[in-house]
């Protein structure tokens, strides 16, 4: 049950549709450092967001059209026995992401790209037949794009004119159509996490506890930054974006014959994250966006052994809102979901599928444009292989 169950319950552990809190899309599937002997496994998961926003009276009205664009995520995972008290895990995915792009009304233009690739190796100690231990790091490339509409840059001039501020009046007011357009692309920057773990394992029950901390990096970007109006603040500028630590709890028992329980509590510190480019900063002393708030993130499942090949999963998720104002870029806050797929074994192969509803919460911006009754539909597939 232990193998049939598990690492099949973990593909949808592993995949989140990223819809709410911070930019999370993926983590390391730690369960497959609990494999027995030798194991590769290549995953894919497909995340279709549906969210879109209504903008108030005072933008206009009507809809913003659907911001959220479409994605996929590729992974491997491979776990080695080094001998009987050490193995090794190697894993590569894609952690974190973002994909905006308004194409209707004031907002029409603001578009973000976050792209991030990640390879982890970590070595496993069986210290004693229930404990283990495990620890390695982890290398993240990121590297990000934006452009802000003249709009919402003049709205926000306009804004620090009224309270005083006789430049950004003056620029909001004098600057030709279209010349306010703000536009950043970073470079591509690589850092080091780190990875620290322990688990508690009852066999006979099926049962296992880990706990897993993975740290922090800091990205140092440079940016070159363009508004045609405002050649001071077009060029190249050097800031740092932080990426959260994140704590994760999985646990999982056996509660009755072929029959078990897993889920998971993961809190990752999103508060520390904001995106602040030095020309941004001074053309209107503002952040470009940012999360307000920490994300956790509750799941649990039951999976169930229909016989020697065939096993099903199901679980929910639950993501705490938080209120306050949704970033552009992020309009969500919180979220449920509810997930349900299969693992079957082929000749030593294994194969798991499952699919992931995700019922989005509702969001407030700074505008006041409204984001509800919004939605993400994810599937996943994986194949993994016992050598």
């Amino acid at each position: 049950m232990k193998n049939t169950l598990t690492t099949a319950a973990a593909l949808l552990m592993t995949t989140t549709a990223a819809t709410a809190g911070g930019l999370d899309r993926g983590s390391n599937n730690y369960s497959v450092l609990f494999e027995d002997g030798n194991y590769v496994e290549l995953s894919f998961s497909s995340v279709r967001p549906d969210v879109s926003g209504d903008y108030p009276a005072a933008l206009g009205g009507g809809s913003t059209g659907g911001m959220a664009e479409d994605y996929n995520n590729f992974g491997v995972a491979l776990k080695y026995e080094l001998n009987d008290q050490f193995d090794v895990g190697l894993f590569l995915n894609q952690p974190y992401g973002a994909n905006a792009d308004y194409g209707s009304g004031v907002y029409t233009g603001l578009a973000a790209d976050w792209a991030s690739s990640q390879v982890a190796l970590v070595l496993k100690y069986q210290a004693t037949p229930e404990i283990s231990v495990y620890g390695g790091v982890r290398s993240i490339e990121s590297e990000a794009e934006i452009t802000i509409p003249d709009a919402l840059i003049r709205g926000g001039l306009a804004a620090a004119g009224a309270a005083g501020n006789a430049t950004a009046a003056a620029l909001a007011g004098g600057a030709p159509a279209g010349t306010l357009d703000y536009s950043a692309e970073t470079n591509s920057d690589r850092q080091t996490s780190y990875i620290i773990g322990a688990a508690y394992e009852r066999p006979e029950i099926a049962l296992r506890v880990a706990l897993t901390y993975e740290t922090g990096v800091t990205h140092s970007f440079e940016a070159t930054e363009l508004v045609a109006a405002v050649p001071t603040v077009s060029g190249t500028s050097d800031f740092e974006i932080e990426m959260p630590q994140a704590v994760t709890l999985d646990f999982q028992s056996g509660i009755a014959e072929d029959t078990l329980l897993f889920g998971s509590i993961r809190w990752a510190e999103w508060s520390v994250w904001e995106v602040r480019p030095a020309g941004y900063e001074a053309l209107t002393n503002d952040r470009v966006t940012g999360l307000d708030d920490d994300v956790f993130t509750y799941r649990i499942g039951v999976g169930r052994r229909i016989n020697d090949d065939l096993s099903v999963f199901g679980r929910i998720t639950f993501e705490d809102s938080n209120g306050g104002e949704a970033s552009r870029l992020a309009p969500t806050d919180g979220s449920t979901a509810i997930g349900f797929g299969g693992s079957y074994n082929y000749n030593g192969i294994k194969f798991t599928g499952g699919v992931e509803y995700v019922m989005v919460g509702d969001a407030t911006d700074g505008s006041g444009v409204e984001f509800a009754d919004n939605s993400a539909l994810a599937v996943g597939l994986s194949i993994g292989y016992q050598f």
